[in-house]
């Protein structure tokens, strides 16, 4: 199905505060700043930015830059073309968003392995896939209260965690965590193996306090999750009522398969440093010693 972008006009029904012109007045200031693709940045992306920080117009501006000088510094926003890495990616998990909000209004993104062989979990191409997924259900929904991202351990195992190449581990929680145009709410792990606590404790070094207090550990054969979601939004074969994850997977598939156009007209969202007033950003200079951080990190 191709997808048509979120009505801004429906935005302003949807939230009374938002004003046409608070959106006029930043893209104004993105007017400004040469380095930033004012061209491409369409009012939905403000919209999004403005909501994601709460209306705080100079916090907005800040966020946006880094959102889209980061676009630009990241492997996993380098290549965005819907290739046989990430067909392998897409079937070797299950990466989409939930139909069913939370009682609070939130919206869940689902993740859950499909093929419980390590070596075809290539974490780049799944952080690549889950950004791209993501970008694409934005760009259709537009906002939302929250966000909550629900991870099924099930069939996962210590090998899975080994192979997590940690630096693009830090590079993709620190733009969930200061740049990603979204509120996250919650992330859960469920089915959770009794080696969860390593994987946690490999994760508390590249994520905020705020990010570990949203970490939710859910054990296998634990109904703790309903106090979050509804479990009947769930596949049907991670006990819910839904579509089952190979049917999800499928469409998941052939959703970014004719959405090609979109994924070309975004990777033209990229700084150019060379333009920007002042000295150019690096990732040193965004965080000091991201390639020394795990050097000496390893799983026992």
């Amino acid at each position: 199905m191709f997808v048509v972008q979120f009505s801004v006009a429906k935005e302003f029904d949807k939230i009374p505060h938002l004003k046409p012109e608070d959106i006029e007045t930043i893209r104004n200031w993105l007017k400004t700043q040469p380095h930033l693709p004012n061209q491409q940045v369409t009012d939905l992306d403000i919209v999004l930015a403005y909501h994601c920080c709460e209306y705080n117009m100079e916090l907005t501006k800040q966020v946006i830059d880094l959102n889209y000088t980061l676009r630009t510094m990241f492997s996993f926003y380098s290549n965005r073309d819907i290739n046989k890495s990430l067909e392998l990616a897409l079937h070797t998990w299950l990466i989409t968003p939930l139909q069913t909000a939370t009682p609070e209004g939130y919206r869940a993104v689902y993740c859950q392995l499909l093929d419980d062989d390590p070596k075809k979990s290539v974490y780049s191409d799944l952080v690549r896939a889950f950004v791209m997924i993501l970008d694409l259900w934005q760009y259709e929904e537009g906002t939302v209260p929250g966000i909550i991202i629900i991870v099924n351990m099930d069939k996962v195992t210590l090998n899975h965690i080994t192979r997590i190449d940690l630096k693009v581990a830090q590079e993709f929680f620190y733009f969930i965590q200061e740049a990603m145009f979204i509120r996250l709410k919650e992330f859960h792990f469920i089915n959770a193996p009794v080696f969860v606590d390593k994987m946690l404790t490999m994760m508390k070094p590249i994520m905020k306090k705020e990010m570990l207090d949203l970490l939710k550990v859910h054990q296998v054969g634990s109904n703790t999750l309903e106090q979050y979601i509804h479990l009947e939004t769930l596949p049907k074969d991670a006990g819910g009522h839904n579509e089952n994850s190979q049917e999800l997977r499928d469409k998941v598939w052939n959703k970014l398969k004719l959405n090609k156009k979109f994924f070309e007209e975004e990777s033209k969202k990229r700084v150019v440093e060379s333009k920007r007033p002042g000295q150019p950003k690096t990732i040193s200079t965004i965080f000091p010693g991201l390639e020394e951080s795990f050097k000496n990190l390893e799983i026992d």
